[in-house]
Parts: C-alpha cells; structure tokens; sequence
C-alpha cells in the first residue's frame, strides 16, 4: 500500500543530467509551446505533442508526468527568457539613447511572441490565472521601471513605476498587431515602434541631462 506521502506528493518535472537530455527537453518544450499555441492548452494532448518533438511517448512522460507539469515548465522556461532579456536591456540601459532602449523592448517582445502564446494558452486555463497574470505583469513592470532608472539615476522611482505601466501597456501592442498582409503589418509595426520610442523619450526627456 503506498505511503501518505506518495499519494500527497505532486508530480515534477524530471531534470535530465545529460546533454542529450537537455536536447530532447528542449525540443519536447518547444513542440509544446507550438502544440499550445495552435490548439489551447485543454485541446493539446501529449501524444501530439509528442509526435511534434519526434520523440516517444515514453521519453515524454518520464521528463514530464503530465500536461500540467509540462505547461509549467514552459512558464518557467518563458519567464526566465523574458527576465534574462529584460536584466540584458538594464544592464546597457545607461549607454543606450531612447529609440534604442524602445527597440530593444520591442525586439524582446517580438522575440517571445510564438512562446508567449502557448503561455498564455496555459494561464487562461487556470484556475490561479487572475492572481498569476498579475504577478507576472508585476514583476515585468518593476524590470520596465528598472530599466528607465537605469537610463536616467535622476528619474523618480514613483515616476519610473507609472510611465513602466504605460510603457507595458503599449509593448502589449507589440504581439496585438493583427495578421494583415505583409505591408500593413509593417506599417502597423512601424506606427506601434514609433510611439514607444516616443513614449520612451517622454519618460526620459530632461531627466538625463537635468
């Protein structure tokens, strides 16, 4: 008969100790976030997740009990993407001119688009989703704030805070551009790039040469 413990513990993702395992860890990551994409996470199975990463059903499951702990894992594998990009964009905040900084923030949105939508295929599935959505959107607005401080000592905190919620709100445009033909999709794009970089130099206007 198992232990209290055993029927208690939850399931976990398996770390792989070998460099063949991270490969196939990673792809089984990757055709999850395309799988979730493609289809919402309560729609996606395993077994075509599995096909996706050209690997067995099997090898799926040993790394990852269960969808939920695969989706988890692939949130955490965004979020630590998306903080190591914005930690990036802090730590050369103070070299960069505004148009800079604004296109830095874009290309790091645009970079996480495909893996942002499986993600927030996963959350809208939650029961938690309101309390996680907002902590992820506070944690990336505190690394927003951060990152204008970064670029200008002189600027308020409470102000860094505020225009951060702004700028946030308008990076959102970013994955928001709808799939028109090619050239309007440009100019969206382009329309969207140049009112960040405005939004950007506003927060900013002053306050470096103050």
């Amino acid at each position: 008969m198992p232990s209290q413990k055993s029927i208690t513990q939850p399931a976990a993702a398996l770390a792989p100790k070998r460099e063949r395992g991270r490969q196939r860890v990673a792809a089984i990551l990757d055709a999850g976030a395309a799988v979730f994409a493609e289809k919402g996470f309560d729609a996606a199975t395993m077994t075509e997740i599995a096909a996706r990463a050209d690997t067995a059903i099997g090898s799926l499951y040993r790394f990852f009990p269960t969808k939920e702990v695969l989706a988890d894992a692939l949130l955490t594998r965004h979020w630590e993407r998306l903080r190591a990009a914005l930690d990036d964009i802090e730590a050369r905040a103070a070299q960069l001119s505004p148009d800079q900084i604004a296109d830095a923030l874009i290309e790091m949105m645009q970079g996480r688009l495909p893996e942002r939508d499986a993600v927030l295929a996963f959350v809208e599935s939650r029961s938690d989703r309101a309390n996680l959505r907002s902590k992820l959107r506070g944690d990336m607005r505190r690394r927003i704030a951060a990152i204008l401080t970064a670029a200008s000592q002189r600027l308020p905190q409470a102000n860094a805070e505020t225009k951060a919620i702004v700028l946030l709100h308008m990076l959102k445009l970013v994955s928001q551009i709808p799939q028109e033909k090619a050239s309007v999709r440009t100019a969206l794009l382009q329309e969207t790039r140049e009112a960040i970089r405005r939004q950007v130099a506003s927060s900013l206007l002053g306050v470096r040469s103050a």
